[in-house]
Formats: structure tokens, sequence, C-alpha cells
């Protein structure tokens, strides 16, 4: 094969100021240089990228983002530096920390009839907002649609992220993680979550596939990893990613347990003991009897409806009648109660963080 080169073009108004700017300061290696007698262009690599400075050129300076493991240690500390050609140079965290931003409450309904608009995102998946706040970044959920199954322009990929979710609602979908074997399928009621960075990727989806995906914090960098095929080897299910282990709830093998609210019961997925408790997710299904109010003490609490009917009543706004397809988030101390709850309601319900206090109240004047 032919080979191919790519390289910025830069301007400059003397050559000869650069040089020394590119190579000692930025400590990248100066490849070309010409002609020999007045040079006017001189190309240099480094750091991942091709340069060429060139005399006279009409494009503007450009700012020049160099990333690196120890910012403090190259080019003196500097993190913001001109050249002389006038390109901005910026330093910055190769693998900057994960930043989590503090909780803003807000008590969030969100319902399908409302008729919020579905944006075309990452690999023509069809996306719906479920928190339009996102709770001041803290959260973003997204209902999300393969109209037309079939194979998933996807690649393998991993997320900078603290936690994160996936249920299937309708449908299935055939994924493989890193260190878990196989591709397998996840089936309508069943759900995995994404430990931070686990590299995944998803192969094929049925007809009409619809899943929930919950993304901590809102905004999260998505990076393709050009070098891992999955899947990797045999299955290392106790491998841990950043302290979390990958989780894959199945349906058929739930086990059925007392709820916090009476009048209802849950099936647990086991993601709070995987993530050491960073979050819980739970199913939730009417048994019959009273339903009482309640207010709860955890930081986000997210729920979805799945099946079935409610009214929403609350101390903060009037009721709202509830339907497949529908969410909430309640804050932290706010009285609410599950009224009217039909045979067949059905929820999602996910917490940060997994374990959280629920205490009765009285019901709102």
């Amino acid at each position: 094969m032919a080979e191919v080169r790519a390289e910025i073009r830069l301007p400059t108004q003397e050559l000869r100021d650069d040089i020394p700017f590119f190579t000692k300061v930025l400590g990248m290696r100066m490849d070309m240089i010409y002609p020999a007698d007045d040079p006017s262009v001189a190309v240099f690599s480094g750091h991942g990228v091709r340069v060429r400075i060139e005399a006279g050129a009409q494009e503007p300076p450009g700012t020049l983002r160099i990333l690196s493991d120890d910012p403090d240690g190259f080019a003196d500390g500097q993190r913001v530096i001109t050249a002389p050609n006038g390109t901005r140079v910026e330093i910055t965290e190769l693998n900057p920390p994960l930043a989590m931003p503090d909780t803003v409450h807000s008590f969030v309904v969100r319902r399908l009839a409302d008729q919020a608009p579905w944006v075309i995102g990452r690999a023509g998946m069809h996306y719906r907002d479920l928190i339009p706040d996102r709770l001041g970044g803290s959260i973003i959920a997204s209902h999300i649609r393969i109209p037309y199954g079939g194979p998933v322009p996807d690649m393998v990929h991993y997320h900078t992220v603290g936690f994160q979710l996936i249920f299937c609602y309708k449908g299935w979908v055939d994924l493989v993680y890193e260190d878990q074997g196989e591709p397998f399928r996840l089936h309508a009621g069943c759900c995995v979550i994404q430990p931070p960075e686990i590299r995944h990727r998803v192969l094929f989806a049925s007809e009409n596939i619809e899943v929930i995906e919950i993304g901590v914090p809102a905004e999260h960098v998505t990076t393709i990893d050009h070098d891992m095929e999955l899947p990797n080897g045999p299955p290392n299910p106790e491998s841990r990613f950043q302290g979390q282990r990958f989780v894959h709830h199945e349906v058929d093998k739930a086990v059925w347990g007392p709820f916090r609210l009476a009048g209802f019961e849950a099936r647990d997925t086991g993601i709070s003991d995987g993530t050491q408790g960073v979050a819980g997710v739970q199913v939730v299904r009417r048994t019959g009897g009273a339903v009482d109010w309640a207010a709860h003490d955890c930081d986000i609490h997210f729920t979805f409806v799945m099946g079935g009917t409610m009214r929403l009543e609350s101390a903060a706004q009037a009721p709202v009648d509830l339907a497949p397809g529908d969410a909430f988030v309640i804050p932290p101390q706010l009285a609410v109660r599950y009224a009217d709850p039909s045979d067949d309601l059905e929820l999602l319900e996910v917490s940060l963080p997994g374990v959280f206090a629920t205490r009765s109240v009285q019901a709102p004047s």
C-alpha cells in the first residue's frame, strides 16, 4: 500500500524564531526544512501530530493542545504558551480525573405523551432525554431505540464514567464485553452495568429494540479503542474496573423480595454489590394493599414506568397520571405517594447511592 501522511499547516512570519520553540520548548523533532539557503518551510513531528510551519501561509495560527500525564513537567510547567508564529499552545492532563458535579436537586416528571423529541445520536441510535435539566450535570438518563434490526455500526469503545446502566426495555441486543467471554444476548427485562472504562461493543439488535441508559455524570467521554479485539479471551468475571465489576442481571433468574414501600415487591439486580454501593437498581411491581406517603434521603432517585399506570402525588405539584414510557425524579425529603397503581404496574428504580433510607410521612395538607 502507498504510504500516506497528514500534517497541519500553520503560518509564520519568521521561521528561525519558531524552530527553537517547537524543538526545545515543545520537544518535537524537526523532520524537514527548506530551501537550504533561506528556509521558509519546516516540518515538525511529535506527541502524535505532524506540523508544517510555512512562511506566508494564509491560515490563522490556530491552537495546539498537548496532553501529558505530567503537565507540570512539560514546558517548565506552563499551561498556556504562545509560539513565535502566534499559535496558542495549551498543555493539559492526558487523563484528567473524572469530575462529579454536585447534584442540583429538582422534581422532574417526563411523560412520553408530551412528545419530547427523539435525537439521532451515536451509531444511528435514537435518544430521548428523560432528565432535561440533568440535575446540574450529575446524571443523564436516556430512552434509546433502534427502529430497524440488524447489525449495529459500533466499534470497541469505553466510557469514562462513575456509573453506567443499560436496561433492555423491549426487544433484545447482542453485546460483547472485556473479560466477559463470548458475545451474549441481553433480553427485555435484563440489564448490565458498564463499569468505568470496560471495553465493549454493540453487535446486533432486534427490530424496535428500546433500552434505558443511565450515565453518571451527565457529560462523560467516550473513547474508541482501535487496538482491542472482543472477545479478548476466556471470561474473568472477577475483573474489577476502578473498583466495580461487570454485572449481567437476567430476568429469568431473578428473586423477588420485599420493597421499601408497602404494597410493592422488587427484584434486586445485584448492581449495588457490583458497584460497591455506588448505585442500586431494582425492578418493582405491585402486590396489593394500602399505598402510603413516604420520603427518602437518597441523593439521586430516578424511576421509569415500564408497564401499567399510577398517579404520582407529591407535596411539590399537582398529581400526575403516569403510563409506560414516563419517568420521574424525586428529590430527597420530598413527600410522595404512588397512588392508584394498576395491578400490572412495573417500575425501574435507579438510586445513587445503592442503599438509602425511606421513611413514612404524613400526607401533605
